[in-house]
């Protein structure tokens, strides 16, 4: 599997861009799902949405055009596309708690063999806050996992049972790694895809939840 963080990121980001369609409503989520805005394909245009209260959200503003007022729920410097809105958190929130939401790209710390998230906090560890991961997994009407495949000691993030607290009892559709693309389904985790430079038998061993491989098991049609 690659290692080079960059890379990985990138391979990441890219393989979630080609799961959204054009015109849809979308949330990116901390970290890895920011990304996902700079690989959209040329002929889809989505409306990203920002619970801290932004739609119509572009990708990270190049070095000097950053502007302070304008951020994502990350915090981290945002760009507005003609016609964008900006409005508060309640109405952030309702568009999320209504439904409207197409997607919603979110990072993770443990996914297990029911589909089950668990991405908001780890106990005896500081945590600012919820967050609106709760609310998304369940508003969202497709709910789609990005991350890195192991933790950074190499250990499994993809488990048979979630450790830590879940973020909801609604279960996510897609799980997408450097390594591989998973689909969950009523029969369990299915391998659909094997990421760049990666091996089933990396992915077996990298993976302690229980995987369907799919029959028509492919290569994430991705380059880096």
């Amino acid at each position: 599997m690659i290692k080079d963080k960059l890379k990985v990121r990138e391979i990441i980001a890219k393989r979630v861009a080609m799961e959204l369609h054009d015109g849809d409503i979308v949330n990116l989520g901390i970290g890895i799902p920011t990304l996902v805005g700079n690989y959209l394909p040329q002929d889809v245009h989505i409306f990203l949405q920002s619970e801290n209260g932004i739609l119509g959200m572009g990708g990270t503003p190049k070095p000097g055009y950053e502007n302070k007022d304008m951020n994502n729920a990350g915090g981290s410097p945002a760009s507005f596309l003609p016609g964008a809105a900006a409005f508060d958190s309640a109405t952030s929130f309702g568009l999320i708690r209504g439904g409207h939401v197409a997607a919603t790209v979110l990072g993770a710390l443990q996914v297990d063999e029911e589909g089950h998230l668990a991405n908001w906090m780890i106990p005896g560890k500081l945590i600012p806050g919820m967050g609106g991961a709760m609310d998304l997994v369940t508003g969202a009407k497709k709910v789609i996992v990005s991350m890195t495949h192991t933790k950074k000691d190499g250990s499994a993030k993809i488990i048979p049972k979630c450790t830590l607290p879940l973020t909801s009892i609604r279960k996510i559709d897609l799980i997408v790694t450097e390594a591989a693309v998973i689909e969950v389904t009523e029969n369990g985790l299915v391998l659909k895809e094997l990421g760049p430079e990666t091996s089933l038998e990396e992915i077996i061993n990298t993976t302690t939840a229980k995987l369907i491989v799919s029959d028509d098991l492919k290569q994430m049609p991705i380059t880096v």
